[in-house]
């Protein structure tokens, strides 16, 4: 399996626009953040969880060529705006593309791309097949995707386990049920707004307990905002199996 961290920002990505912090001035590109997004390569097929703003440049950056599903976490703009550059798969590969998410997005995607799901079939517009998923295990093709639901404030929203993989981001309540499904893992990827402690997001004090109690041998924090501080002072206080994401990052697990 092969893990690409897309974006590892928060909704206003990192430069905020306007800000002359020191992280959103400095020069450690490990510093800049997209918004967060991961592709998984896994048995022959390439997913992708959320189609932020920055999908087209996401793509473009990592040369993607083709993919074969999109998994929405959830429906706030951060993690769907970028769904209409979908149409580059679709023309090239002559496909729609398979999306899966929950029902509530999928009523949030209607309201926000009306022209894909109307009737008129007009020519150009995304085409795309929606599965929606409950808090139940579900496949595509052969791969085995395990949802793990969380609260981001009082908004469900999901993370996936593939594998020994899971990605759990815009969370900051996850029930003793659903770590349940977290144990055994060789790489957790989870959310760490910043240093203090947030309506809806785990700051990095409680991502990192929620590490310690799950144990993997590796976690990833993301979804960073520019109140986290430098990308370099932050990792040298964390745990040695823990450390703050950035942009193009790549894991290979067996």
């Amino acid at each position: 399996m092969k893990i690409t961290l897309l974006g590892t920002g928060t909704s206003q990505g990192v430069p905020v626009i306007g800000c002359n912090c020191k992280v959103c001035s400095s020069t450690d590109l490990k510093d800049k953040r997209l918004r967060s997004s991961v592709m998984i390569e896994v048995d022959n097929q390439v997913f992708v969880v959320d189609t932020g703003p920055d999908f087209r440049q996401q793509m473009l950056r990592e040369n993607v060529q083709n993919i074969d599903a999109i998994l929405f976490t959830h429906h706030h703009k951060d993690h769907v705006a970028g769904m209409d550059d979908i149409r580059a798969f679709n023309h090239k590969w002559k496909k729609d593309i398979q999306v899966y998410c929950n029902i509530k997005t999928e009523n949030a995607l209607y309201k926000e791309f009306p022209y894909i799901f109307s009737n008129d079939n007009y020519p150009g517009v995304p085409k795309v097949n929606l599965n929606i998923f409950t808090n139940s295990t579900f496949s595509i093709n052969s791969t085995e995707i395990i949802p793990i639901k969380g609260k981001h404030h009082k908004l469900t929203v999901y993370g996936f386990r593939i594998k020994n993989f899971i990605y759990l981001t815009d969370v900051n309540f996850v029930s003793d049920i659903e770590k349940a499904k977290m144990y055994n893992a060789d790489l957790i990827i989870l959310d760490a707004l910043r240093i203090k402690e947030h309506i809806s997001h785990y700051s990095l004090a409680e991502a990192v307990s929620l590490i310690k109690e799950l144990k993997p041998k590796k976690a990833l924090f993301t979804h960073i905002s520019h109140f986290m501080g430098l990308h370099k002072d932050v990792n040298m206080s964390l745990p040695e199996n823990m450390s703050l994401a950035y942009d193009r990052q790549v894991v290979l697990l067996d």
